[in-house]
């Protein structure tokens, strides 16, 4: 072979499974379309479950986030100027971490470079091949050149447009969907946070949450049409509709300034069966999307990676297939519970197009029972700083 696991998508998925793996003794190449600029440039979650702070630091890249990252004891949930506290630290015992995607792909570049990684980028049509032989093979394209590696397994961390899942037959694929009629408008800003924690914010006008990557950055969002464009969004604009749909004590507190950043996101539910095919292991985006609700995206891929790591290492060090037979359904039951709640925080919180006034009384009482329920509270904290692997 000419290594064991070949990982498809250079993406914070894929470069901790490689990490894991090779931190265990198992050899790696990574293959990433874009360029590692490009890769670092993305601007995505910033919320990290308390697991996946254990994970990057058993995985040796934990230093920098324990110095810059922001631990968060709770959140809010509002209903116009109503502020919902819902204390993780007290209800659970953990807390989440506020690190920015970029920032942890960033430490992950460089554990790898320093461990001699082979990652390439600027890789073109792939094509996964052998899955049912004793060894699969991985053909593309880089530097002009068309080449092909040998391995024992292939780990699919190339997003949902990439082409892992796509090599499972479609008559042998399950997909479940739920495409939201609304879109997150967020921009990126170089102010201060309105809040020490995040506000998801529930209004007459929409949803917004203020949500942040540092003390001076912050990352807000507003719920929109599908139908709007970024250009529509002018930064007068955007403020003035956050500020009327966050509580007027949060409101007052904002302070503005130019976007360095702005898009707007669709909303999806998405989830692919099975995880696993012949040697082919699906992971992240590959396998599912979530709504950023309740910031689950991330984290779900790195639970994938525990999973998958722990059954390659017992397939290729220890000689057990066990887990590589039980990746998908293992995996799958943390990934439907995240479904559930990132679905149910969705509904909880958005204005759907053509509901009756009966919606929005529902949403009022669901944030009043949260209110006034510690059991409904302990269970939002359960589920928002992530269930157990």
């Amino acid at each position: 072979m000419d290594t064991q696991v070949v990982i498809i998508g250079g993406g914070p998925s894929g470069l901790l499974l490689s990490q894991v793996l090779n931190r265990a003794g198992i050899a790696t190449v990574v293959l990433e379309r874009s360029s590692r600029a490009h890769v670092l440039s993305r601007i995505r979650a910033g919320v990290l479950e308390w697991g996946s702070v254990e994970l990057l630091r058993e995985a040796g890249i934990g230093a920098r986030m324990d110095v810059q990252g922001l631990p968060h004891d709770g959140t809010y949930l509002t209903d116009g100027d109503r502020m919902v506290h819902i204390d993780f630290k007290a209800l659970t015992g953990r807390r989440v971490m506020i690190y920015g995607q970029t920032e942890v792909t960033e430490d992950l570049y460089a554990a790898q470079d320093a461990m001699g990684t082979t990652v390439l980028h600027g890789v073109e049509d792939v094509v996964i091949e052998d899955l049912d032989a004793a060894q699969a093979s991985v053909s593309f394209t880089v530097d002009g050149a068309r080449r092909t590696l040998t391995c024992a397994y292939v780990a699919g961390c190339d997003g949902f447009h990439g082409v892992s899942r796509k090599t499972i037959p479609e008559a042998k694929r399950q997909e479940f969907e739920r495409v939201y009629p609304f879109g997150w408008l967020g921009i990126l800003s170089r102010t201060p946070p309105v809040h020490d924690e995040l506000i998801y914010a529930n209004s007459e006008h929409g949803f917004a949450l203020a949500s942040m990557r540092n003390p001076n950055l912050v990352r807000y969002y507003v719920q929109v049409p599908l139908s709007d464009k970024v250009e529509d969004w002018s930064d007068d604009r955007f403020w003035t509709e956050f500020k009327r749909r966050i509580p007027a004590q949060a409101a007052a507190a904002l302070v503005t300034g130019p976007s360095i950043e702005k898009s707007i996101a669709p909303l999806r539910s998405f989830v692919s069966e099975p995880l696993r095919w012949g040697r082919l292991l699906l992971l992240g985006d590959a396998a599912h999307i979530v709504p950023p609700t309740g910031a689950k995206g991330l984290n779900l891929a790195f639970s994938d990676v525990h999973y998958a790591s722990e059954a390659l290492i017992a397939a290729l060090a220890h000689g057990s297939t066990a887990g590589i037979d039980g990746y998908s359904a293992r995996a799958l039951q943390r990934i439907w519970k995240a479904m559930r709640f990132s679905w149910q925080m969705t509904t909880m919180l958005h204005q759907f197009e053509g509901e009756d006034s009966f919606a929005a009384q529902m949403r009022r009482a669901t944030l009043a029972h949260l209110a006034d329920s510690e059991t409904a509270q302990k269970d939002l904290a359960e589920n928002y700083i992530g269930l157990p692997y």
